[in-house]
Order: structure tokens, then C-alpha cells, then sequence
């Protein structure tokens, strides 16, 4: 045999057995890949065999509630170690009980350590609220570096942690939408032990970092894992929050409050108006309030995936409204995920965080209440004369004219006016993103632009397509 034979075998045999050592290591041992990749995380056979190994002995499941009652006794630890740079602490800021009024902040939690920024923040404005402010960290896929940052802050938040990390049934569909049944999951576990254990009567969620998982599709493959990553939090969110309560609480037509403009970015608002704040017909939530009745009302019928679309339906819905502001209270600063963080790139990443201190209980807000809102902003919406899309310059805006109306008649023509107005363009039950009874309001040009249906509009279950 030649020698530039042999030297191919010799090749040959040694990437043969680089493969079979890359086989054994990250394939049939995935220990090591159970550290980086979300996916394994959710699988609970594999973390009980990791737990097994790190304590020699093997443990039998037992009743979820037996293991949220041992939270509440077992009093928080300081962690270990963390290999995540956490953000810096602020001085530990026990719950003052001697405020009367209580609004709880949920924040839900998966698999990232850089939860703490989301916590610093919230710790932070929580100590300028007038009111008392118990956070509870509901975290899911049993990922112990998050979970010892959560710890870590000790009696300031109160840690739970979702039991059920087993992978759901799904009929049909694939793999990769596993991650919306396990989110929904999360959500109706937490939420019950706000409503239905801990006996409160509303609460502000923060999603924090839930997991949207996406299937591997071949070796060597990059893992698409979305997440709605943490939310940095406004000054006055504590306080824009208690305000709304009070309207949530009077307005049987309103169901919820968000801290999220899906429009937010700066040249589609009115960075001179952060007290401003609209009603909507479209859910929009990230950072949102919800009452003890409304719990009441979908805990039985919540959905096993989608829950936020679920929420967007007309059944759910039935009509009411929520309230969103001018310039969003919240803000995600993450990119991890679908079409490697496209979405962030292109949108998220652009919506502006409100840095003012908007004093809202010192606000009268009672023009967002139904009767005076529909006498007031819609009333006055259909007074102003209609423009033509191309009357308005990004640059000039509406020349003279302060506001616009400009009107659609279908929700193609919805869709297709958004897309030139550079705003979200999408509808849910035939409802467009932000739409109060179908309008949609935003600054273009420094011109407040109402994209609105004609007058004689009769809802969107008639809405033309």
C-alpha cells in the first residue's frame, strides 16, 4: 500500500473516532449540554437524574402541594456561587406592613440569572410607592443558577417554584411548540397560588423569562430558544399601576391594565405626554394588572398553550377593554431566540422605556372610565376632518394640523395603511393591535394620527375583511 494510501486510512480513522467521542460525550451523556441548553432543562427525568447523581440517592415524586407548603416553611438561603454577573443589590428592603393598601408583583421566572436586573429595579422604585408591594418570583424549569439568584435576595421577594417539570401531551402539531404548552402551564400555576393560595385580590404580572423552545433540527444545529426576556421597569410604575387599580376596580368595561405600548417606539409617541394613557380592545400585555374576579371568571376554561392570543378572543374578552400608556412603563432587553432575535432587532429593541415620574394618584383619570372616554376621545376622533395617507409626511406631518383621521374600510386596507404608517399591523378576532373600537392612535411626524374605521363602524365581529 503507498504511503499517501496509508496516510488517508490514518485520516479517515481518526475522525472516526473524534465522531465516536463527540457521540458519547454530547449525545449520550448530555450532562454537560444540560447546563447551556434550555430544552433539557424542561425535561424532568433528566434533572431527577442529575439530582440523583449529585446526592447519591434517588427521590419519589410526591403531591405538588406538598412541596409549595414546604416553600413557605422552609425560610430562603443565601446561594452558593453564581457563574452570572448579577446586577448590583440595593439595600435590603423589607415589605413595610404598615402600609394598608397591597398590590403584589408576580414575576415570572425561567431559566435566566440576569432575573436580578429585572428584581434590582423593582426593589429599587418599590421603596418610593405609598403602598405595600409583596413580590413573588414564580420560577419553572428548575434551572438552579436562576433559582440561587432569586434566593439571594433573601426576605425581600418570596421564591416559588413551579413543581411539574414533565413534558405535556400534545395532539398533533410539533415538537417545537412545547414551549407555549409549558409557558401556559406556568402561568395557571402561578396565578393560582396568587389568587387562590395567597388570597390576593389583584395582581401586576412581569413576565420575566419565560421560554419559548424551538426543536433541534440536526446535529451541529444552533437551538432556537425564545424568551420573553426580563423587563427593566419605569420609575413610576408602582404608581401608575395603583392609579389604574382604582378604574379597574370601578369600570366593569375594563379588564385589565398594561404597562407595554406595542407602538412605543420614539417616533410613533409623544415624548411630552408620559401621563397620557388610552383604553384598547387589544390584550397587550408584558407588564400587566389583572383582578381576583377576572381570575375567577378563565382559571377553569385557560388554555393548555397560547394563552395571550386565548386572552384576545372575543369569548374572553366580551367586549371590555384595557388601558395602555402613551410611553411604555416596561421594556424587554433581551434578544435571545426565534430567527436569531430578529424581532428584537428590528422592533423590541426600540420601544421607549418612560424615564419620567409621573405623579398618576395626583391625576384625575377618570376621563379613561367608558362613559367619559367615548364622549371624549372618540367623539372627538370622528370631529376631525379625514386626510389621505399621502397628505401626511413623516418629515412635515400635517403641515398646519396638530391631529389627522385617516380612514379604513377593511382590515386589509388596516393592514396595508399600517405598514406605510410603520406601526404594528396585525389584527387578532378582527381586532388591530392597540384599537379602541377600532382606532388606532400614534404621532407620525410629529402629527397625532388616528387610523380609524368610518363612523357608522358596527364592531368587529362585522368588521369586512
Amino acid at each position: 500500500m503507498s504511503r499517501r494510501r496509508l496516510l488517508l486510512v490514518f485520516v479517515l480513522l481518526v475522525l472516526a473516532f473524534n465522531a465516536v467521542l463527540f457521540y458519547s460525550f454530547y449525545i449520550v451523556n448530555p450532562k454537560t449540554l444540560d447546563e447551556v441548553f434550555i430544552h433539557t432543562h424542561y425535561d424532568a427525568d433528566r434533572l431527577s437524574q442529575r439530582r440523583e447523581e449529585d446526592t447519591g440517592t434517588k427521590t419519589e415524586d410526591k403531591d405538588p402541594t406538598e412541596r409549595v407548603e414546604k416553600q413557605k416553611a422552609i425560610p430562603s438561603t443565601p446561594a452558593a456561587k453564581v457563574k452570572t454577573p448579577k446586577a448590583k443589590k440595593e439595600p435590603n428592603q423589607p415589605i413595610d406592613t404598615s402600609r394598608t393598601e397591597i398590590l403584589p408583583i408576580l414575576v415570572l421566572a425561567c431559566n435566566r440569572p440576569t432575573v436580578s436586573r429585572c428584581l434590582d429595579l423593582l426593589l429599587r422604585y418599590r421603596a418610593q410607592s405609598t403602598a405595600s408591594h409583596p413580590i413573588i418570583v414564580s420560577q419553572d424549569c428548575g434551572h438552579e443558577p436562576t433559582a440561587q439568584a432569586i434566593r439571594s435576595y433573601g426576605d425581600q421577594i418570596r421564591h416559588i417554584e413551579q413543581p411539574d417539570l414533565s413534558s405535556i401531551p400534545m395532539q398533533g402539531g410539533s415538537p417545537a411548540m412545547q414551549g407555549y404548552y409549558k409557558i401556559s402551564r406556568h402561568y395557571k400555576w402561578a396565578l393560582t397560588q396568587i389568587f387562590d393560595v395567597m388570597k390576593y385580590d389583584s395582581v401586576i404580572i412581569v413576565e420575566g423569562t419565560l421560554l419559548v423552545t424551538y426543536a433541534l433540527r440536526a446535529l451541529g444545529d444552533v437551538f432556537g430558544l425564545g424568551s420573553l426576556d426580563d423587563l427593566d421597569v419605569s420609575p413610576d410604575f408602582f404608581e401608575y399601576f395603583l392609579a389604574t387599580r382604582k378604574l379597574l376596580e370601578e369600570d366593569s368595561t375594563l379588564w385589565c391594565v398594561s404597562a407595554w405600548n406595542d407602538n412605543g417606539k420614539e417616533n410613533l409617541i409623544d415624548l411630552n405626554k408620559p401621563e397620557l394613557i388610552y383604553r384598547s380592545d387589544f390584550f397587550p400585555g408584558l407588564g400587566w394588572m389583572m383582578r381576583l374576579s377576572l381570575w375567577n371568571e378563565i382559571k377553569d376554561k385557560w388554555p393548555k398553550a397560547f394563552w395571550d392570543d386565548w386572552m384576545r378572543e372575543s369569548e374572553q374578552r366580551k367586549g371590555r377593554a384595557c388601558l395602555r400608556p402613551e410611553i411604555s412603563r416596561t421594556r424587554t432587553f433581551g434578544k435571545e431566540g426565534v430567527s436569531k432575535g430578529q424581532f428584537y432587532d428590528n422592533h423590541l429593541r426600540y420601544i421607549v422605556l418612560s424615564d419620567k415620574n409621573v405623579h398618576f394618584l395626583k391625576q384625575d383619570l377618570t376621563y379613561l372610565l367608558k362613559s367619559n372616554y367615548d364622549k371624549g376621545f372618540v367623539s372627538r376622533v370622528y370631529r376631525i376632518p379625514t386626510r389621505s395617507l399621502s397628505s401626511i409626511d413623516s418629515q412635515r406631518g400635517c403641515g398646519d394640523a396638530k391631529e389627522a383621521r385617516v380612514e379604513y374600510l377593511t382590515a386589509g386596507q388596516f393592514v396595508s395603511y399600517a405598514r406605510q404608517f410603520g406601526i404594528m399591523n396585525d389584527l387578532k378576532d378582527q381586532v388591530p393591535r392597540l384599537a379602541y373600537k377600532g382606532i388606532v392612535s400614534f404621532m407620525y411626524g410629529g402629527c397625532r394620527v388616528h387610523l380609524a374605521p368610518p363612523a357608522n363602524w358596527k364592531g368587529y365581529e362585522n368588521s369586512r375583511k
